[in-house]
């Protein structure tokens, strides 16, 4: 079987969540030796724009590359199925195809999202999720809310986990790394994410605390605040480093589909603060401690608490260890094997 990906969205944001999650897949699916991949790669595609006439170019040419280009790469290839990371489909092509569905965070917090992305986001990922011949899940919970909210048949859903995040080689040494010198975000300030709730939290925890410590904002998030440190963008190496120094992740996300920083997180031994939104309940399980997002008083308690408690963190950790040890991108690629089988099966 030859299957086009269209790995786009992994040149656009290499260090997005879907980024990760395309080139990790495409190794692990290489490893299998099962199948063919050939990935596809709109190269002019423009950065975000933010709104405005650039976002609107931005809506048309990807449009004109799902519709035109894309099924003409996928016949010229020879290919089975084309598989699209992010629900989209090309009508034009008689091919049988897969999509992925991370998550439905804009169906569940629709006053998180801008209106105009909102309306034509459920549109166009609703259709093409309903005619996709196979429906890729990365969670449960995910599954539940694309069988829910967009009535897609539950015999076209896998759901397929991520593995352990990105490669970040091989962890600190003990020796080389402070272990419980602060807290960590990993992310963006997308609404969703709840950086406001957490910065509120933390106002709150700083109030309390003798000797507070710092937050650690690692990605594209910023905040001038006291107490609160910006690392731009780290790299894999840097944010191994990161994980291994962190007294907690602190996760207050209000909707998650997976959660990749969790596992990565887990899987390098840093214990998890978290909001208990289902996507995160399912992947933590009872490596986390939980809090409730919309409560700063309470978040900040539970910050307290980790901070505070040595052996909570010890165990935590350990937790998050064993936990982290049943994700792996072998498994997902195998998943999605599954998945590529039933959509050409199903065409035939």
């Amino acid at each position: 079987m030859l299957v086009l990906i269209d790995t786009t969205f992994a040149r656009r944001s290499p260090q997005s969540g879907t980024g990760i999650y395309l080139e990790q897949l495409c190794a692990a699916l290489a490893a299998l030796g099962e199948v063919d991949i050939v990935r596809a790669c709109n190269a002019r595609r423009r950065p975000p724009a933010g709104g405005g006439i650039g976002s609107v170019r931005n809506l048309l040419a990807d449009e004109l590359w799902t519709q035109i280009e894309l099924p003409r790469r996928a016949r010229a290839a020879g290919a089975d199925l084309i598989h699209h990371p992010l629900p989209a489909f090309a009508y034009s092509s008689s091919l049988p195809q897969a999509v992925t569905v991370h998550d439905l965070a804009f169906e569940a917090l629709p006053d998180k999202f801008d209106p105009a992305y909102r309306g034509l986001t459920r549109r166009t990922h609703r259709a093409a999720a309903r005619r996709a011949r196979a429906v890729i899940c990365v969670s449960h919970t995910t599954a539940r809310d694309v069988q829910a909210r967009w009535g897609v048949d539950s015999e076209r859903i896998l759901v397929a986990p991520h593995g352990l995040g990105q490669d970040l080689g091989t962890p600190p040494a003990a020796a080389s790394v402070s272990r419980g010198g602060y807290f960590l975000y990993v992310g963006d300030d997308e609404p969703r994410k709840n950086l406001a709730g957490l910065l509120a939290a933390y106002r709150r925890y700083r109030e309390g605390a003798t000797e507070p410590l710092e937050l650690v904002l690692a990605g594209s998030a910023t905040a001038a605040e006291t107490g609160v440190r910006i690392e731009h963008r780290p790299g894999a190496e840097r944010l191994a480093v990161l994980y291994a120094g962190a007294a907690a992740l602190v996760h207050c996300a209000l909707h998650e589909g997976f959660g990749m920083t969790l596992v990565e997180a887990m899987a390098a031994g840093a214990p998890v603060l978290a909001a208990p939104a289902p996507g995160v309940l399912e992947v933590c399980g009872d490596a986390a401690r939980y809090a409730d997002p919309s409560d700063p008083d309470a978040f900040a308690a539970a910050m307290a608490e980790v901070a505070g408690d040595e052996p909570l963190r010890r165990e935590l950790a350990e937790r998050g260890r064993r936990r982290a040890e049943r994700f792996s991108w072998a498994d997902s690629a195998r998943i999605h094997l599954a998945a590529y089988s039933l959509a050409v099966n199903d065409a035939h």
